[in-house]
Protein backbone atom coordinates (compact mmCIF):
# COMPACT_ATOMS: atom_id res chain seq x y z
CA UNK A 1 0.00 0.00 0.00
CA UNK A 2 1.38 3.45 -1.04
CA UNK A 3 0.30 6.82 0.66
CA UNK A 4 -0.25 9.56 -1.82
CA UNK A 5 -0.12 13.47 -1.50
CA UNK A 6 -0.94 14.97 -4.79
CA UNK A 7 -0.53 18.93 -5.20
CA UNK A 8 -0.57 20.91 -8.42
CA UNK A 9 0.37 24.87 -9.10
CA UNK A 10 2.75 26.00 -6.16
CA UNK A 11 4.65 28.66 -8.10
CA UNK A 12 7.54 28.60 -5.85
CA UNK A 13 5.61 28.20 -2.85
CA UNK A 14 6.38 25.88 -0.23
CA UNK A 15 5.86 26.12 3.44
CA UNK A 16 5.82 24.30 6.65
CA UNK A 17 2.03 23.13 6.33
CA UNK A 18 2.45 21.42 2.87
CA UNK A 19 5.12 19.88 4.21
CA UNK A 20 3.44 18.28 7.47
CA UNK A 21 1.61 16.10 4.57
CA UNK A 22 4.66 15.73 2.72
CA UNK A 23 6.36 13.86 5.44
CA UNK A 24 2.80 11.56 6.36
CA UNK A 25 3.02 10.31 2.56
CA UNK A 26 4.94 7.50 0.86
CA UNK A 27 5.18 9.27 -2.50
CA UNK A 28 4.20 12.62 -3.79
CA UNK A 29 2.89 13.26 -6.77
CA UNK A 30 3.23 16.93 -8.33
CA UNK A 31 0.88 17.86 -11.59
CA UNK A 32 3.23 21.16 -13.15
CA UNK A 33 3.33 24.71 -12.64
CA UNK A 34 5.90 23.81 -10.19
CA UNK A 35 7.76 27.51 -10.30
CA UNK A 36 11.01 27.27 -8.39
CA UNK A 37 12.73 24.26 -8.12
CA UNK A 38 13.44 25.15 -4.43
CA UNK A 39 9.61 23.56 -4.31
CA UNK A 40 10.58 20.14 -5.59
CA UNK A 41 14.13 19.92 -4.33
CA UNK A 42 12.34 20.17 -0.59
CA UNK A 43 9.97 17.68 -1.39
CA UNK A 44 12.70 15.13 -2.64
CA UNK A 45 15.02 15.64 0.29
CA UNK A 46 11.92 13.80 2.04
CA UNK A 47 10.14 11.94 0.12
CA UNK A 48 10.54 10.18 -3.35
CA UNK A 49 8.45 12.37 -6.29
CA UNK A 50 6.70 12.01 -9.75
CA UNK A 51 6.05 15.51 -10.81
CA UNK A 52 5.50 17.11 -14.65
CA UNK A 53 6.53 19.99 -15.42
CA UNK A 54 3.75 22.92 -16.18
CA UNK A 55 2.94 26.02 -18.50
CA UNK A 56 4.79 28.56 -16.33
CA UNK A 57 8.00 26.32 -15.47
CA UNK A 58 11.26 27.62 -16.96
CA UNK A 59 13.80 25.84 -19.21
CA UNK A 60 15.27 24.31 -15.86
CA UNK A 61 12.10 22.55 -14.82
CA UNK A 62 11.29 21.63 -18.23
CA UNK A 63 14.99 19.14 -18.17
CA UNK A 64 14.42 17.66 -14.75
CA UNK A 65 10.78 16.64 -15.10
CA UNK A 66 8.63 15.29 -18.37
CA UNK A 67 5.47 17.04 -19.75
CA UNK A 68 3.79 13.42 -19.26
CA UNK A 69 4.59 11.24 -16.73
CA UNK A 70 2.92 7.70 -17.07
CA UNK A 71 3.46 4.74 -15.06
CA UNK A 72 2.82 1.94 -12.42
CA UNK A 73 1.98 2.61 -8.99
CA UNK A 74 1.07 -0.39 -7.56
CA UNK A 75 -1.48 -2.12 -9.55
CA UNK A 76 -2.45 1.16 -10.74
CA UNK A 77 -1.73 2.90 -14.29
CA UNK A 78 -1.29 5.95 -13.65
CA UNK A 79 -1.42 9.91 -15.86
CA UNK A 80 0.17 12.74 -15.26
CA UNK A 81 -0.05 15.60 -17.43
CA UNK A 82 -0.44 19.72 -16.44
CA UNK A 83 -3.05 20.80 -18.95
CA UNK A 84 -5.43 17.85 -19.19
CA UNK A 85 -8.77 19.06 -19.28
CA UNK A 86 -11.37 16.67 -17.55
CA UNK A 87 -14.33 14.08 -18.50
CA UNK A 88 -15.45 15.07 -21.72
CA UNK A 89 -13.33 18.26 -21.96
CA UNK A 90 -10.21 16.57 -22.34
CA UNK A 91 -7.44 18.69 -23.94
CA UNK A 92 -6.85 18.15 -27.60
CA UNK A 93 -3.40 16.69 -26.98
CA UNK A 94 -4.34 13.86 -24.63
CA UNK A 95 -7.72 13.39 -25.63
CA UNK A 96 -6.83 10.45 -28.58
CA UNK A 97 -4.39 8.89 -26.64
CA UNK A 98 -6.52 8.67 -23.14
CA UNK A 99 -9.29 7.32 -25.38
CA UNK A 100 -7.20 4.57 -27.02
CA UNK A 101 -5.15 3.56 -24.04
CA UNK A 102 -6.75 5.16 -20.65
CA UNK A 103 -4.83 4.81 -17.43
CA UNK A 104 -7.02 3.94 -14.42
CA UNK A 105 -6.35 7.21 -12.90
CA UNK A 106 -6.01 10.64 -14.96
CA UNK A 107 -4.01 14.02 -13.25
CA UNK A 108 -4.01 17.20 -13.97
CA UNK A 109 -3.62 20.47 -12.84
CA UNK A 110 -3.20 24.50 -14.70
CA UNK A 111 -7.16 25.28 -13.52
CA UNK A 112 -6.31 26.13 -10.02
CA UNK A 113 -10.21 24.12 -9.70
CA UNK A 114 -10.16 21.36 -7.10
CA UNK A 115 -11.83 18.16 -9.20
CA UNK A 116 -11.72 14.21 -8.64
CA UNK A 117 -14.98 12.99 -11.36
CA UNK A 118 -15.50 9.93 -12.73
CA UNK A 119 -15.03 8.91 -16.21
CA UNK A 120 -17.56 6.27 -16.98
CA UNK A 121 -17.03 5.99 -20.54
CA UNK A 122 -13.30 5.27 -20.02
CA UNK A 123 -13.26 3.23 -16.60
CA UNK A 124 -10.92 5.89 -15.16
CA UNK A 125 -10.76 8.60 -11.86
CA UNK A 126 -9.90 12.10 -13.10
CA UNK A 127 -7.88 13.82 -10.32
CA UNK A 128 -7.12 17.73 -9.90
CA UNK A 129 -5.69 18.79 -6.58
CA UNK A 130 -6.55 22.32 -7.27
CA UNK A 131 -3.61 24.68 -6.37
CA UNK A 132 -1.48 24.94 -3.19
CA UNK A 133 0.08 27.77 -3.94
CA UNK A 134 -0.47 31.49 -3.18
CA UNK A 135 -0.71 32.54 -6.80
CA UNK A 136 -3.62 32.72 -8.71
CA UNK A 137 -7.42 33.24 -8.14
CA UNK A 138 -8.38 30.51 -5.84
CA UNK A 139 -9.82 31.42 -2.77
CA UNK A 140 -8.71 28.20 -0.50
CA UNK A 141 -5.28 26.50 -1.30
CA UNK A 142 -6.07 22.21 -1.71
CA UNK A 143 -4.18 19.08 -2.06
CA UNK A 144 -5.51 15.35 -1.96
CA UNK A 145 -4.41 12.52 -0.20
CA UNK A 146 -5.30 8.74 -1.16
CA UNK A 147 -4.00 5.62 -0.93
CA UNK A 148 -3.03 3.06 -3.54
CA UNK A 149 -3.51 -0.63 -2.53
CA UNK A 150 -2.91 -3.60 -4.95
CA UNK A 151 -5.73 -1.94 -7.81
CA UNK A 152 -7.68 -0.29 -5.22
CA UNK A 153 -7.76 3.43 -4.83
CA UNK A 154 -9.21 4.43 -1.60
CA UNK A 155 -9.21 6.91 1.75
CA UNK A 156 -9.40 9.98 -0.88
CA UNK A 157 -9.34 13.08 1.22
CA UNK A 158 -9.30 17.04 0.43
CA UNK A 159 -6.62 19.08 2.34
CA UNK A 160 -7.55 23.13 2.39
CA UNK A 161 -4.76 24.80 3.79
CA UNK A 162 -6.05 28.23 3.87
CA UNK A 163 -6.54 31.09 1.65
CA UNK A 164 -4.81 32.61 -0.82
CA UNK A 165 -3.35 35.66 -0.41
CA UNK A 166 -4.10 36.64 -4.11
CA UNK A 167 -6.46 38.61 -6.15
CA UNK A 168 -6.62 38.53 -10.11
Amino acid sequence: MKKILLLSDTHSYIDEQIMKYVRLADEIWHAGDIGDLIVTDTIKKEKPLRAVFGNIDNHEARKEFPLHNRFMCEGVDVWITHIGGYPDKYNIEVRDEIRKNPPKIFISGHSHILKVMPDKKLGLLHMNPGAIGKHGFHQVRTMLRFEIDGDKIQNLEVIEVGKSNSKQ
